[in-house]
């Protein structure tokens, strides 16, 4: 389990993060997502002790990562993927790292299998290409078998075989009871494979809960409805508060309406009171990208919405967290 409470940095004037405190849980992927700027890059590292805090703590099953007795048994991290000696063969470099921990030599083997890297193992890295040093920087992750695992981007540079791959073990590996923590900017990777989200923007939290719930909340919500009989339906939507548009659904198929305000069950028992057939009544939400989008925009550092985000705007908590 990873948590981190109440965690400050600052670099000179510049507050990274601010006042920071969640917890992830073991058993399930994990997402950690921000605009540019936000402050994940700084969480993980003060995670992994590279940083010291102003104030706050973090700590890994309990204790700091600096009191971890054998660190890579416990903790797996990809950072930078890039951060290895050049001049050493893919083995040589996972060898290195094993005995500083005192791994077998049999595990460097069974992680260069397990990444696909068996073909290249005897190159050396300088000439790797980067989705290559993606699966090294991943084998050094698995090297120590880990419970816990921190990963920063780690689909940067993958093909499509690569992240199916990728996707797959993480989820494999929160089966397992596992804690998995996972950052990326590739909303639609994140969407199929994190059970839970952690949002942060300008250091501080945004979101904490279910992928699922984030969606829910943050997006805007409507109805796709297909009717013979649009006009009458639309008339009966907008005498309950709802707004029903035409929508071309190009399929020749009946007519469709897109309605807002109006829950679905409360559309079709207006449809029954009206005598309209349905031929279709589907809740339509939005997808992470466009959750993400909206729930941030008041915490874009680098771009066209730069202000601060208020005491008015609370973060999005998990149901146990807000009461509900």
């Amino acid at each position: 389990m990873i948590e981190a409470r109440a965690l400050t940095k600052r670099y000179g004037p510049k507050v990274a993060v601010d006042n920071l405190s969640f917890t992830v849980q073991p058993g399930k992927v994990t997402g950690f997502l921000g605009p540019n700027g936000a402050g994940k890059s700084t969480t993980m590292r003060l995670l992994l002790g590279l940083d010291r805090p102003n104030s706050g703590m973090a700590t890994i099953n309990g204790v700091p990562y600096r009191d971890l007795p054998n660190p890579l048994r416990t903790v797996g991290a990809l950072l930078e993927a890039r951060s290895v000696h050049t001049g050493r063969t893919a083995f040589n470099h996972l060898l290195f790292l094993a005995q500083s921990q005192g791994l077998p030599r049999s595990r460097v083997q069974e992680v260069i299998n397990l990444v696909g890297l068996g073909e290249v193992a005897s190159r050396r890295t300088g000439g790797f290409s980067l989705g290559m040093g993606q699966r090294l920087g991943i084998a050094a992750a698995m090297l120590g078998n880990p419970e816990v695992l921190l990963l920063d981007e780690p689909v940067n540079g993958l093909d499509p075989e690569g992240i199916l791959w990728i996707r797959n073990l993480m989820k494999q590996l929160a089966t397992e009871g596992r804690t998995i923590f996972v950052s990326s900017h590739l909303m639609n990777e994140i969407a199929v494979t994190a059970d839970h989200l952690i949002v942060i923007g300008r250091g501080r939290l945004i979101a904490d809960c279910s992928t699922r719930e984030f969606i829910a909340r943050s997006t805007h919500q409507s109805v796709l409805v297909r009717t013979p009989d649009p006009a009458r339906l639309a008339s009966a939507i907008t005498a309950e508060g709802g707004q029903a548009e035409n929508r071309d659904m190009g399929d020749g198929g009946s007519p469709a309406l897109t309605v807002t305000g109006v829950p679905a069950p409360r559309i079709g028992e207006l449809a029954a009171a009206s005598s309209v057939v349905l031929h279709e009544l589907t809740p339509q939400t939005g997808s992470l990208e466009e959750a993400f989008m909206e729930l941030t925009a008041e915490s874009v550092e680098y771009g066209q919405s730069s202000r601060q985000p208020t005491a008015e705007t609370p973060p999005v908590a998990t149901a146990e967290r807000s009461g509900q």
